[in-house]
């Protein structure tokens, strides 16, 4: 067990001597960081979470363990390993556990660890499991961030990419940048490579179906899994009810399609957003919206060639919102008016809608212009919103119709 242990020293050095992208993200670090309280970054497979703590831990005395790290797992004795990190860690201030989810037992070390004083920093790519256990053992002692891939701005960053462009050649490589980024994604081990994306991606995504998934939950009927998950990515930005899928899918259990939806969303693969009611229970039967961690796994996994770019950009306007710090179900909804137009976003704060978010593609077809100015407006008017917008691939104007209504950009809004 020494031997592991010093192996994750020589990791952990490895890693860190590295250069990265500096991550940007809504909180303070050095606050979050000095916190006596249990930090948990979390995040789909590869995502970054370690480098972020890599980052954030830059310049401090810390232990590091892998628990991706089948030797560890297999011969893991909490009171050998906790005296072999004060050994080779001699003084540490700060214990960063990687992927803690996969020691069976974690949260009961985890609460000796923490009553004892360590200043923990855990990461794992389970929501429910992380979630839910560190709810039950440490009754909310923990702070916990969300990591996701490259945003927009990271990835223009990362690629020395200037947003500024002075001449029709750097907006020319700008906005070849920023087409990359929509059909391949933020993953940053491809962003230099995207040659291998589609390869690379196909990759994460099987590891997550087949290790956080299938192998976790003990899944013996793999095919339905699978079933469920193609159905999800190919229809991103769709509409669906556990009814309506099952039947679909031909899946006679509606009770296994909806733990199989639960899986894939814990696993931080896909997310559902709910429709907008004021009722709970309405809001609950209504259909659920489906989209992607990154739009890379869509180009990378769905079911036929050609994509839909509309589908693409709303999905792209989801994932930023999420890094903004909204919280779907909470702050974050679509909604659908009386008539049945829809509005793609809406934001919330405490209990008021404080702005509408409409996303189409390209609007210089008036009558598309009509129909996505109807729909917010409707919408808009059945909220008592006045605050909106509609983000579109590369227009910017105000489309006045009674009122002005900002259209903009998607680079431009997602880079404020």
């Amino acid at each position: 067990m020494r031997s592991i242990v010093l192996q994750h020293r020589y990791e952990r050095d490895y890693l860190a001597a590295k250069s990265y992208q500096q991550r940007y993200v809504n909180i303070p670090i050095k606050d979050y960081l000095q916190s006596p309280l249990i930090k948990v970054v979390s995040g789909a497979r590869r995502a970054g979470k370690s480098v972020f703590c890599l980052q954030m831990l830059q310049g401090t005395n810390y232990a590091y363990l892998n628990f991706d790290d089948s030797k560890l797992l297999q011969g893991f004795d909490e009171d050998i390993v906790t005296q072999l990190l004060q050994e080779v860690y001699p003084g540490y201030d700060y214990l960063l556990l990687d992927e803690i989810q996969n020691l069976d037992g974690w949260e009961l070390w985890i609460e000796k660890l923490y009553r004892r004083g360590t200043n923990l920093i855990l990461t794992g790519s389970n929501a429910k499991l992380l979630s839910s256990e560190l709810s039950t053992v440490l009754s909310g002692r923990f702070l916990k961030i969300e990591i996701l891939p490259f945003s927009l701005e990271e990835d223009l960053s990362y690629l020395a990419i200037p947003r500024e462009c002075e001449t029709p050649e750097q907006r020319g490589v700008f906005m070849h940048e920023v087409d990359d980024y929509m059909q391949y994604g933020g993953y940053a081990e491809v962003v230099k490579s995207r040659s291998l994306t589609q390869t690379y991606l196909q990759g994460v995504y099987d590891t997550v179906l087949l290790k956080d998934i299938i192998q976790r939950y003990k899944i013996h009927n793999t095919d339905d899994l699978y079933n469920v998950a193609e159905w999800l990515v190919s229809n991103v930005t769709g509409l669906f009810t556990v009814s309506s899928l099952a039947e679909e899918l031909g899946m006679s259990s509606k009770t296994t399609l909806k733990k199989y939806c639960d899986y894939l969303s814990s696993s931080y693969l896909y997310y559902y957003l709910p429709r907008f009611n004021n009722k709970l229970q309405l809001m609950k039967k209504a259909a659920r919206k489906s989209y992607m961690i990154d739009t890379g796994f869509v180009r990378a996994k769905a079911f036929g060639v050609s994509q839909d770019l509309g589908k693409l950009l709303e999905n792209m306007v989801f994932v930023e919102l999420l890094r903004r710090g909204y919280e779907i179900g909470k702050t974050l909804f679509y909604y659908r008016s009386r008539n049945d137009r829809e509005v793609d976003f809406v934001l919330r704060k405490g209990n008021k809608v404080v702005e509408l978010v409409q996303v189409s593609y390209d609007m210089s077809s008036p009558k598309t212009e009509r129909r996505e100015v109807t729909s917010l407006l409707e919408c808009a008017e059945e909220l008592k919103c006045s605050n909106y917008k509609i983000i579109t691939w590369d227009e910017d104007r105000v489309v006045k119709e009674g009122i002005g209504i900002d259209v903009m950009p998607f680079w431009k809004w997602a880079m404020r």
